[in-house]
């Protein structure tokens, strides 16, 4: 198999900084101010809730890094997610697996997963390790799936057999209800928190019909689920007043949330959201808390017009930590937790879509400091990004690249 390895190299001086007195300021002074790395007209004239939470400044990386393409022949890979012995498990948006040496070999199709409904934004989506991989070698995964009553988000299990050529015994451990026929915004993010559980976005399935479930209680579509390993609600979920309430829901009020991270030092989880036209938003979860969509939104309509009343803020629902205005279209991200680049410490990396860059945004005290766009000049589609055992950066791109980004 013939691989592609152009390397792209990026010597960058001057970085931003908003000022921060507080004693966990970020010991990486990240520079002088620069201008906002966005620059096109926003869709509406919506005013953000607090200075910073939009167009902030820009920053750029002073470490000498670069970006190399490891392959260019994954199929639209989904997820991305370090091995521990440093090659990369990727899942393809049509229903394989496969692995990933950093030299660029790739594996055949790994076997044995449940059959996935990959039209549209279906597909084989996000996947997590189990903490105790190298002793179980149990992997889970996000999948859409087709049923009698019409399409859901599913999350499932299995063992990666010791010839890694197929998964053993999968499980499919929760499905969202309720199911319909849409085939858009199914989220598919998921990861272990600090206590051993599971997290996984849900989206509100897209359509008119189902867009205001993301504020009911008694369905996951539009949520953030914690569950077990064996898939049901875990312990110390929030308790919901309101009768019927699902036991495994975190947070709601979600559009189609396709990126999940933990915070290195905090250990609390961030989500990216796509929006409509405009509104693509990154929020730090709180249990029980109410995000909003479809109520509150900084985005419009496709078409133009207001989204219900209009309104960006309202008691009892949650603001985003940021949000861009136009899209970027934001997916997988990760902190960045090495120290190769020492100022990259903290960050947090975020594939864009219609973007088509990476994000990085800098962040004290929970709020956004500074943004930079990487990899602007590839013109790819940034899927999902992950932090390999080796420190290094790595990115899945629609066109079917992967990337390891590093100093250079």
């Amino acid at each position: 198999m013939k691989n592609i390895k152009p390397i792209l190299s990026f010597s960058i001086a001057m970085l931003t900084l908003i000022s921060c007195s507080n004693d966990d300021k970020n010991t990486n002074d990240p520079g002088t101010p620069t201008d906002p790395v966005e620059n096109n007209s926003p869709n509406t004239t919506y005013k953000p809730a607090f200075e910073g939470q939009t167009r902030i400044g820009g920053l750029q990386t002073n470490t000498a890094y670069e970006a190399k393409v490891i392959t260019s022949t994954l199929a639209s890979p989904w997820g991305v997610k370090s091995l521990p012995d440093g090659r990369l498990l990727i899942t393809e948006k049509a229903g394989n697996m496969r692995i990933v040496k950093v030299n660029g070999e790739v594996s055949a199709k790994i076997t044995g997963l449940p059959a996935v409904n990959s039209l549209d934004q279906g597909g084989l989506l996000g996947l997590c390790l189990d903490p105790d991989f190298t002793s179980n070698r149990m992997v889970y995964w996000v999948f859409s799936e087709a049923t009698g009553g019409g399409n859901l988000t599913a999350v499932a299990k299995g063992k990666l057999s010791n010839d890694e050529t197929k998964i053993e015994g999968a499980t499919i451990i929760y499905r969202t209800t309720p199911a319909h026929p849409s085939t858009k915004h199914y989220g598919g993010r998921i990861l272990f928190d600090k206590s051993g559980n599971l997290v996984i976005s849900t989206g509100e399935r897209s359509v008119l019909e189902t867009r205001p479930l993301a504020q009911s209680l008694v369905g996951s579509l539009g949520k953030v689920i914690k569950i077990t390993k064996d898939g049901v609600a875990a312990t110390g979920n929030p308790v919901f007043t309101q009768g019927g309430a699902l036991p495994e829901l975190f947070t709601y009020g979600h559009r189609n949330p396709q990126g999940l991270a933990i915070h290195p030092q905090t250990g609390e989880i961030w989500l990216s959201e796509h929006g409509p036209r405009g509104g693509d938003e990154i929020n730090r979860l709180q249990a029980g808390k109410n995000y909003g969509w479809p109520i509150i939104t900084y985005g419009i309509e496709y078409e133009g017009p207001a989204i219900g009343d209009g309104i960006q803020k309202k008691d009892g629902m949650e603001q985003p930590v940021y949000y861009w205005d136009p899209v970027i279209s934001p997916s997988g991200m990760t902190f960045y937790s090495g120290n190769r680049v020492p100022e990259w410490n903290n960050n947090l990396f975020i594939g864009a879509l219609s973007g088509q860059h990476i994000v990085r945004l800098a962040i004290e005290n929970n709020r956004v400091i500074g943004e930079e766009r990487l990899l602007v000049s590839e013109g790819q589609r940034f899927r999902d990004i992950t932090q390999g055992n080796d420190g290094a950066l790595y990115a899945v791109t629609d066109g079917g690249k992967l990337y390891k980004i590093d100093k250079k």
